[in-house]
């Protein structure tokens, strides 16, 4: 008797569960040697395990681009300091939110008419010493994080010319204002609507800088307003369009390149495949 109920109950610890009460549990089948002969549950945890990897994907590319928004702005005040520029806008990968780890920052600046040349020239100076400007042969890891000096325009060059695309348009639906004149900013996101689509007008953004132009700038600007400004503007174009010339010379153009140089609008866009890629096309 007692051996009976002995074997018995040891029998009863090591007997499975009824088939039945595992299709109530929604599981599927009974799990007889572990996950292999369950594949529900087997499915389910990994389903689980993928979802909470892309979650925690979706966290570090936010803090990534957090971080990044956090350096741009503190370099994108510098602008408040540049003699001649009007306004500056972020573009490229940090306004479309398509970041990486060696994203640049894009912007585009508006100039006063007829000093283009000279406020390039004082960009270019200052983000240099610096360390923060992209240079034409820096790439991935060098480039991080530099502001990339691409395009100038000014009050005759505020619509970007054709050809046009998705990715162009896109990018203009995004643009972030960074500092300079709400008036300018306006007028300049109003002309591009034409072929830009719904761009909204410019509202108050926790992004953009409301400090006042410096008092460099405000005096710069003063003394180089007449006939010595004149001059510098003729000086600073004829070596920088050498230089301009002496790269196209060298380097072979990209994908749909746009390169201009001109007294209205300075735009070096060699590849545009980088904007492409932002939105996939």
């Amino acid at each position: 008797m007692s051996i009976d109920l002995a074997v018995t109950l040891h029998n009863s610890q090591h007997r499975l569960p009824r088939k039945g009460a595992f299709w109530k549990l929604g599981l599927g089948q009974a799990p007889r040697s572990g996950l292999q002969k369950a594949p529900f549950l087997g499915n389910l945890l990994m389903s689980v395990h993928k979802r909470e990897g892309l979650h925690l994907a979706i966290r570090q590319q936010q803090v990534l681009y957090d971080k990044k928004w956090k350096k741009f702005l503190g370099r994108a005040r510098f602008f408040r300091h540049i003699p001649f520029v009007e306004f500056a806008v972020a573009a490229g990968s940090m306004a479309i939110g398509n970041v990486s780890p060696t994203s640049d920052f894009d912007v585009i600046v508006s100039v006063r008419r007829g000093r283009i040349f000279s406020a390039r020239f004082f960009a270019i100076v200052f983000f240099s010493f610096f360390g923060w400007r992209r240079k034409r042969l820096s790439h991935n890891e060098l480039a991080s994080d530099k502001i990339c000096l691409n395009h100038f325009i000014t009050s005759d060059s505020m619509v970007l010319e054709g050809p046009y695309s998705d990715s162009w348009r896109n990018l203009y639906r995004n643009l972030v204002p960074l500092w300079g004149d709400k008036d300018k900013i306006n007028a300049f996101l109003a002309a591009n609507r034409v072929w830009a689509g719904d761009i909204l007008q410019f509202a108050d953004d926790l992004r953009f800088s409301r400090l006042p132009p410096s008092i460099f700038k405000n005096f710069s600007e003063l003394v180089l307003d007449g006939y010595f400004g004149d001059i510098l503007e003729r000086i600073v174009k004829y070596f920088q369009v050498k230089k301009i010339e002496r790269s196209l010379r060298r380097d072979v153009s990209g994908y749909m390149p746009r390169i201009k140089y001109t007294d209205f609008e300075l735009e070096f866009h060699p590849d545009r495949r980088k904007f492409e890629k932002m939105i996939g096309e």
